[in-house]
């Protein structure tokens, strides 16, 4: 089948020859695969931004993403930055077995004082310039692949990376004025790139916020539905009223379980990335499969790092199995493959999904 119409016939709830695969990778994962694939890239945006797709193409995968947001600010070479949100940043780096890699983390808030709200100006989700490559990949790769306009972090990544993750907590409980103008600063933005991507052609949206942590929510749902639900829920209204083909997908790692009924209910059609380790995807597929589908649940806590092949082709069909059962299920790993990742592991989970093992 073709990569588009495989995802297309998923997401219908229909079974094909097999399940739709999506991996991404790190930069540093990237350029090793690429080594071994005998491939030159110069670098590698997990994201899609400026992606050249020769890794995903060659691999096979059925979708190729390409991003507009705050989120193409985790992927910049080693060092310190400051991007254009005024977020700071500083590179923290790590060993592995199979070489040296670093992770972006953030040093520096713009709004982690009050006064800073007053004279912040955020930047224009309008320039013309941000969605050329946007273009570049549905003229390009559109009558062949499923292509995702991704706007994660939407909302509240965004907004504690703008104000400090403990005191936008603390915000929700002891200052909702100020919280809600937070909020609407990263809303405001991803809306204007999310419905221009849709109007584009995309085939799906990408939306999400990490809510979840391991066995619960960061916050609770009473406050996800005064702060979050009712602005993506027009946001998404929004996303199909400019295209009322797209789907829409949502992320967050970890248990959301409370909270998965009201997506639906607001419109969602994808969840991501269906966590292994906090949610059951059997149980997720029983609950809400004939409503929802699901995209990612190759666990990347314990199997792809530090399992055994075997495990990693039992986990795969596993899921092919329970959560693939009559279409709805986009399969591949819960996040970027990590640089710790063993190349046999990652041979072995393509494989699987490809039937050939």
């Amino acid at each position: 089948m073709k990569p588009r119409d495989r995802v297309r016939a998923a997401l219908s709830m229909e079974e094909t020859d097999r399940p739709p695969m999506q991996v991404s990778f790190t930069p540093e994962f990237a350029q090793r695969l690429a080594r071994e694939l005998g491939i030159d890239i110069s670098s590698h945006n997990p994201h899609g931004g400026g992606n050249t797709y020769v890794l995903e193409r060659a691999l096979g995968e059925d979708m190729l993403l390409t991003s507009v947001g705050w989120v193409n600010s985790y992927c910049h070479e080693g060092g310190e930055y400051t991007d254009e949100w005024g977020v700071r940043w500083i590179a923290a780096p790590y060993e592995t077995p199979f070489g040296k890699g670093h992770y972006m983390e953030i040093d520096g808030h713009p709004l982690a004082e009050d006064s800073a709200l007053e004279t912040y100006v955020p930047p224009d989700p309008g320039r013309p310039e941000l969605y050329d490559e946007a273009a570049r990949v549905i003229r390009e790769y559109g009558e062949e692949y499923w292509i995702v306009g991704v706007a994660v972090c939407t909302i509240w990544e965004t907004a504690w990376a703008l104000r400090g993750l403990s005191r936008m907590l603390m915000d929700l409980v002891e200052n909702p004025g100020l919280a809600e103008r937070i909020l609407d600063i990263p809303y405001n933005y991803h809306l204007v790139t999310a419905t221009r991507l849709a109007s584009m052609g995309v085939d799906m949206i990408w939306l999400g916020d990490d809510m979840g942590e391991q066995n619960r929510m960061m916050i609770s749902p009473r406050l996800w539905r005064k702060y979050f639900k009712p602005r993506m829920a027009e946001l998404i209204r929004r996303i199909k009223e400019a295209n009322p083909e797209i789907k829409v997908a949502y992320h967050s790692d970890g248990n959301i379980e409370p909270i998965i009924p009201e997506l639906i209910d607001i419109g969602l059609d994808v969840l991501n990335p269906v966590q292994p380790g906090s949610m059951d995807p059997a149980g997720l597929k029983r609950l809400y499969g004939d409503r929802l589908c699901f995209w990612g649940s190759i666990d990347e806590q314990y199997t792809l790092p530090f399992g055994t092949p075997e495990e990693v082709r039992a986990e795969v069909k596993e899921r092919i199995r329970t959560l693939g059962k009559g279409g709805g299920l986009i399969i591949g790993p819960t996040h970027h493959v990590q640089l710790d990742t063993p190349m046999e592991n990652f041979w072995a989970m393509i494989r699987a999904i490809k039937g050939e093992i």
